[in-house]
């Protein structure tokens, strides 16, 4: 798009905006402010680089052969460069604990040091990022169905110092970059059936939990994921809603709530204010679930515009730390990326435009055919003009213009792996 037709469509819609009360430049100075932690694993299928021959295990799965996939470290680190010159904004990197600069080494779970993750630190300085970390419990021969839950102390005590070790990884990424990293914890702990001793395995996992966090990591913000089931594993999760809320809220840690991990008709943006009332921070997973947890790329659809209202809306852009989490392996995956990152930013600047102020007034007095119309003709407004405006200011293609670069990419780069 022409450059000048893009400033004048942007001083149309602050005029547009200004009529109702609202501050474009404003809400262009919050959208740039927020920092959302992109995932590295869409680069290469979730495999990770203790071994790029293996398969996924531990109740997830990725689909699709797209080819160009990342296979090494370097390759990851190309696309992840690609996929920030493409979006506005400044953005962190989420690692997975499988992702470590091992060297050709054989590095086991419980072995895994902040040197593994030096180059890492140094990647993100030299790219002005901040860093999030993730212990790794699938894929691995120890897995199995339970991890932090097994009955085998052996095998609990593995993991548990698996989880201390990547806690203290994400310490000295916070350390070294000056933020605070997020540690998430997530297990795939379950059974495929009926479960009779289900409180045994939940009283083994806050055990596992309490060894863990009784470690101090001054520099790390713990957060534990619940999940509804995983695949393989439907009929019982150790790591329910209801135990991960009760645990995070009694050990003054995060929850994480991932918009794939619910029933298909729960609604994630519902749950943020009410952890927020009784949690200082919480963490999300934005995603797509098309039946469940299948991971599909963020699009701008209802789910991600009222989750992104929610957080606006209360207030709460500085109490919520907003990750990205899918991994389609179908289509272009830096495509994959950009389509995600700016569906995402898009659902957050209609949130920063929608006129709040009078909605609110409606609702107060009762007006509630008011604030329904308000709400609909809000829908309408030209904000994709102002979302344009900021790819501009940000130095970053316009509208559809990064899909020939991504194209370009493909031809020169990922088509050759």
């Amino acid at each position: 798009m022409k450059q000048d037709r893009i400033i004048a469509a942007y001083e149309a819609a602050k005029e547009r905006y200004a009529d109702l009360g609202i501050d474009t430049e404003k809400a262009l100075k919050a959208l740039k402010d927020i920092s959302l932690s992109i995932h590295c694993w869409q680069t290469d299928d979730v495999i990770g680089f203790e071994n790029p021959d293996g398969q996924l295990s531990g109740g997830i799965q990725t689909t699709g052969n797209y080819p160009g996939k990342a296979r090494n470290i370097d390759e990851v680190r190309q696309d992840m460069e690609k996929v920030i010159s493409l979006v506005g904004g400044h953005h962190r990197l989420s690692l997975h604990a499988v992702y470590g600069d091992f060297k050709g080494k054989k590095v086991d779970r419980n072995e895994i040091e902040p040197e593994h993750f030096q180059s890492w630190i140094d990647w993100a300085k030299e790219h002005g990022m901040k860093l999030d970390f993730n212990s790794t419990s699938f894929s691995h021969p120890k897995s199995g169905d339970l991890t932090l839950a097994h009955r085998d102390k052996a095998i609990r005590d593995f993991w548990i110092e698996h989880t201390i070790r990547s806690r203290k990884i994400a310490d000295e990424m916070g350390r070294q970059l000056g933020s605070k990293a997020c540690h998430n914890l997530w297990i795939h702990d379950g059974s495929k059936d009926i479960t009779v001793d289900r409180y045994y395995y939940r009283s083994l996992l806050k055990d596992s939990l309490d060894k863990i966090f009784s470690v101090r990591c001054p520099n790390v913000k713990d957060a534990v994921e619940c999940k509804l089931f995983g695949m393989g594993l439907e009929s019982f999760t150790v790591g329910s809603h209801e135990f991960y809320m009760c645990y995070a809220m009694k050990n003054n840690i995060m929850s994480t709530l991932d918009m794939g991990h619910f029933h298909p008709t729960e609604e994630t943006y519902d749950k943020i204010s009410a952890l927020l009332l009784f949690s200082p921070e919480i963490m999300l997973h934005v995603s797509r679930p098309v039946r469940w947890d299948s991971d599909h790329v963020v699009i701008l659809n209802d789910s991600v515009q009222m989750l992104a209202q929610e957080i606006v809306w209360a207030d709460a852009l500085s109490r919520v730390n907003i990750g990205l989490d899918y991994f389609d392996a179908s289509i272009n995956r830096i495509g994959a990326y950009v389509i995600g990152i700016r569906a995402t930013q898009k659902a957050f600047l209609q949130a920063l435009l929608s006129p709040i102020g009078q909605l609110r007034e409606y609702e107060a007095s009762g007006r509630n055919f008011e604030r329904l119309a308000l709400l609909e003709e809000a829908k309408g407004l030209p904000w994709n003009d102002v979302f344009n405006y900021f790819c501009l200011t940000e130095n970053v293609p316009v509208a559809e213009d990064y899909i020939a670069d991504i194209e370009q990419y493909e031809k020169d780069i990922t088509s050759k792996r």
